[in-house]
This record gives structure tokens, sequence and C-alpha cells, in this order.
């Protein structure tokens, strides 16, 4: 991974100096404390052996429980600790990467499903919390602990220190070795998964249109592919730590054997008394308890290891919009005006031309229709007034400036849309007006609400602002869409068929509500029912990719052979 990819991400993981010096502390008497135990285990059974008093040998019993409760409870909160730390730094590296991935363009978007990018920014990121705290508390602590039972057995026999030391390095080669054969399966399980929850995600997105359609036998059969690949990749995985883990049990009990016969060997040698020998063996078992918590641990390595790599993945995907140079701000009021001139675009994914030298101006405050059959680009005229894409040819200009040159923040502060796909939040009626953003206070709110007409809607909430959104009506939703426009106050509007899914009397009242969102501002709609159409100021008519009529709506409408009034004839409205 790359120095670059690296540092952010060691950056939100990292604790502040405070939180860092209490975990360090806790720690190390979690780590100190176990070492003590045995000491006094040794004293203990030599003192009984030279026959100490009953008084004696129970003060070092209770000295020894002491010991033994005061280490569970530095390790309950070296637990807290790591817990707590871990999940700041991980939910500031989730931060992080939602906004990265919400920066990225359209074209990334439309490459990767939303269930694939909730892996990335939640799934990957709680593998990396769960190492996180399994690293500061299995492997940090387990270490130290290892390294304090190897200098306190070298003091009490050089030759035993040796030996146990020369088996812990051949058993870290071991698992070393191990992990480099475990880290690709535990990578192929991280992709089969989320490419299941990719599936089920899409699945579920669309059960109504599945169900009505009778296509239920290939949503189960594609969903049992794609499981099934997830079960074969998580099995192998499995099959692997769990073989890992057997033959950690067995050079375990060899060494443990080892050294017991070197420690009772020393011992009828006269070298160690019976204590010291006691002592020997509980430090070989500590010994134990370090490699089986670095290797219970190995598959959470594996899968930390694949969420960092995926997450450095997505980091290190780059928008291909390019950024300003100089980024310059839109007029901050009133009407901006646009214009197109000999615009071509193809999306990046097919290359297939979609735009071809389209070219149209809209003075400030003017209204545009744009009409044409389904697939001959209308939205994407849309998509590059709000500079979702570049076109490929041609140049794109808003408020008299290039849309390549505007401040990104200026370009969404004074350029809004509304479109036929209402996206409501489970949240307050008051985040779900203002997307979450500090905008206005609570009477600005109160009044645009009012303004569209969900004024007395609004009034019958129990809690009014903030009242968890309760269940709307289509009409209702596309009304607090409005009310979204109206509360930025944007000099450009972009409408993509807002009425289509509504019943005429609505659509109606809808049309009552666009007509006010359109007072005072420049407006581009893009509309199947000609209808909506009524008070426009000019008429753009779009034919695969290509602008073949554009003018005056009374103009066009007034000519029997324009298309434009040949559409209304068939729609049967009247000009």
């Amino acid at each position: 991974m790359a120095t670059h990819l690296r540092r952010p991400i060691l950056h939100a993981l990292w604790p502040d100096r405070r939180q860092a010096i209490a975990l360090i502390v806790a720690i190390s008497a979690a780590t100190a404390l176990p070492l003590a135990a045995p000491q006094l285990t040794r004293r203990f059974i030599d003192d009984a052996i030279a026959g100490a008093g009953t008084g004696h040998l129970t003060l070092l019993a209770v000295g020894y429980l002491g010991l033994a409760l005061a280490g569970q409870a530095a390790r309950m909160i070296t637990t807290w600790l790591a817990s707590r730390l871990a999940w700041d730094g991980t939910n500031r590296l989730r931060e992080k990467l939602a906004a990265h991935a919400l920066g990225l363009d359209m074209a990334y978007h439309r490459a990767h499903t939303p269930g694939e990018l909730i892996d990335r920014v939640d799934g990957d990121v709680v593998a990396v919390a769960d190492f996180a705290v399994a690293f500061l508390l299995d492997v940090v602590a387990s270490l130290l602990l290892l390294a304090g039972v190897l200098v306190i057995v070298f003091t009490v026999d050089p030759r035993i220190g040796a030996a146990l030391l020369v088996y812990c390095l051949l058993v870290g080669v071991g698992m070393t070795r191990a992990q480099r054969l475990a880290v690709p399966s535990a990578a192929r399980s991280r992709q089969a998964n989320a490419t299941l929850l990719s599936t089920l995600e899409e699945r579920l997105a669309a059960a109504e249109e599945l169900r009505a359609n009778g296509a239920g036998e290939h949503t189960v059969s594609s969903f049992h592919r794609v499981a099934g690949a997830w079960y074969r990749a998580e099995f192998r995985a499995s099959l692997i730590g769990s073989g890992l883990l057997a033959a950690t049990d067995v050079v375990f009990a060899a060494g443990t054997g080892l050294v017991l016969g070197l420690a009772a060997w020393a011992y009828w040698s006269g070298a160690l008394t019976a204590g010291t020998a006691v002592l020997l063996f509980q430090y070989t078992l500590l010994i134990r308890t370090p490699f089986e918590r670095v290797i219970e641990q190995l598959r959470q390595y594996q899968e930390a290891l694949a969420g960092v790599a995926r997450v450095a993945d997505l980091l290190n995907e780059r928008r291909s919009l390019p950024q300003p140079t100089v980024p310059r701000p839109l007029p901050p009021t009133g009407p901006l005006g646009v214009r197109l001139e000999r615009v071509g675009f193809a999306y990046p994914d097919d290359g297939e031309p979609v735009l071809s030298d389209i070219t149209l101006e809209l003075a400030p405050g003017e209204t545009l229709g744009i009409v044409g059959r389904t697939g001959s680009g209308k939205t994407t005229i849309s998509r590059l007034l709000l500079r979702l894409y570049d076109p490929t040819e041609g140049s794109v200009q808003v408020g008299g400036v290039d849309l390549r040159e505007v401040d990104p923040d200026s370009l969404r502060r004074r350029v809004c849309v509304v479109t036929q796909n209402v996206h409501l939040f489970t949240a307050s009626v008051r985040d779900n007006l203002t997307l979450f953003r500090p905008l206005a206070n609570d009477d600005r709110l109160r009044a645009v609400l009012a303004e569209v007409g969900l004024g007395d809607w609004l009034a019958a909430l129990p809690d009014g602002l903030d009242t968890p959104l309760p269940a709307m009506s289509a009409g209702e939703a596309q009304l607090l869409t409005f009310a979204r426009a109206l509360l930025t106050d944007p000099g450009l509007v972009v409408l993509d068929e807002p009425t289509s899914r509504l019943d005429p009397a609505t659509e109606r009242h809808l049309e009552r509500c666009l007509r006010r969102l359109l007072t005072g501002r420049t407006g581009v709609l893009i509309a199947h029912r000609l209808s909506s159409l009524s008070t426009v100021d000019k008429i753009a008519v779009v034919a695969d990719g290509a602008l073949v009529e554009y003018g005056r709506r009374d103009q066009l409408a007034a000519d029997p052979d324009s298309r434009f009034a040949r559409l209304l004839r068939m729609a049967e409205v009247r000009g």
C-alpha cells in the first residue's frame, strides 16, 4: 500500500495523547500483574516445604488472589479503553470514506452498486475496528507478556531461557509463513461477501417488479449462485484457519512437555527448587497464551488486511471531473443565464455518443422545456447543467461562467434539481427539508412548507418540525422537494419530469407550486406531459441526441409544420 494512502488511514485511527497514555498504563498493568503471580506461587511452595506457618502461607495465597483479581480488572479496563479508541478511530475513518465516496463522480457510481459501497464504507471498516481492538489486547499485550516471561526465565535459568527463546522464534517464523498462506483466502472471502451483499441489495430494491413479473425463480437462482461462491470462499478460509489452530495446539503441547522435562531435570540435579520448577511451568503456560491469542486473531488480522487494502483502493479513486485551478463563484443572487455551445457527450463506460452539437441559450429568468422520446438525451442535458458530468465537446455555461471553472460549492448553492424520484430519509421533517444542513431558522422552514401547501400538514404533526417524517403521498413528497428548492433560493432550477407519476388533480396543484418556484428564476423543465410546459418561454425538441427544433414556445406552437405543434396535436394539448 502506498505511503500516501497509509497516512490518512493511520491518521484517522491514531488516538490523542491523553487517550494513548491511559491505554499504555492499562496495558502495562495487564501485562505486569500476571507476571508477578507465579513469583508468589514459588514462594508458597518453597516456604511450605521449608515448614512456614499457616499465617504466612495464607498471606501469600491472599496476595496471589489479589494479583489475579487486579490482573482481570486491568484487562477489563484495557478492553474498554481499546474498544473506545478503536471505534472512535474507525468512525473517523468511516466518515472520511463516506465523504470521499459521495464526492466521487457519477461515472464511478454507475460502475459500482450501492451494496458494494456500503460494504466498503462500513463492512471493511468494521473488520479494521475489530482487529484494532484485538491488536491492542491480544497482540501488543501478549507480546509484552511474552517478552517479560523470556526475561524472567533467563534470570532463573539461562539454559532453559535459551531453549525457550529458540522455541518461540521457530513458532514465530511458522506463524508468519502461515499468515502469508491465509491472507489471500480471507481477501477472496471478503470480496465474495461484498458481491453477495450487492446482489441482495439490488434484488430487494426491485422486489416489487421482480415479483409482479414472475422473475422470482431467476432471482433465487442468481442469489444461490453468488451465495455458493461466498460459501466456498468462506469455507476455504475457515479450513485454513482451523488447520493452523490445530497445528498450534500440537506445537505448544510439545513445547510445554519440553520445558517441563528440562525443569524436572534441573530440579532432580539440585539446580532448582520445587517452587522454581513450578514457576517455570507456569511461565511456560503463560507463553502459550500470547501465541494462542495471536493465532486466534489471525483471521481478524487477515480480514483487517483485506479491509485496509479495499479502504485504500476506495481512497485511491479520484474524481474524473477536474477541479478548477482558480475556482470562480457564480453570481450570488438573481436568476442565472444558461448557454450550451456545440455540446457533445458520451458516457465514459461505453463511449457511445449521447449528445451531439447541442447549442441553446437562456437569458436570466427564462424557462426552457425539453421534450423528446425516452433515451433521446433529455436527462443527460440536465446532468451536464448540474456538472455531474463534463461535456466531451463544447462547453456548458451558467451565469456566464464555464462550469469547468465554477467553484463546486457555489454551483451547489445556486443550482438545484427536482426529479421524479423523491428521496426521503428516516429522520425528522426538519432534516428531510434541509438535507441535514443549517440553512435557515424554524420560522423560515415553516414559511417554505406553507408556501408549497404543506402548512396544514405540518400543523397536524405532533412535534412539528422535530417529528420523524411520517408516510407521505407521492404528491406530498414531491411538494417537499419543491420546498427544499425554495429554501436554497437557487438561480437555476432543473426539473426532470417531477409530475410524471402523479394523477391529473395532484399534477395541477403541483404545477401551481412549480410556477411559484420558477418565479424570478431560470428554469429547465424536462417533461413527458406537454401540458406541464404551457408557461415556458422556449422549447427544445431532442431526438437521438441532437437538437432537432429550438425556439420560442408560442412561435413553435403557432407553426403547424413544427415538430412541437405536431406533438401538441398528438397529445391533444392546446397550444
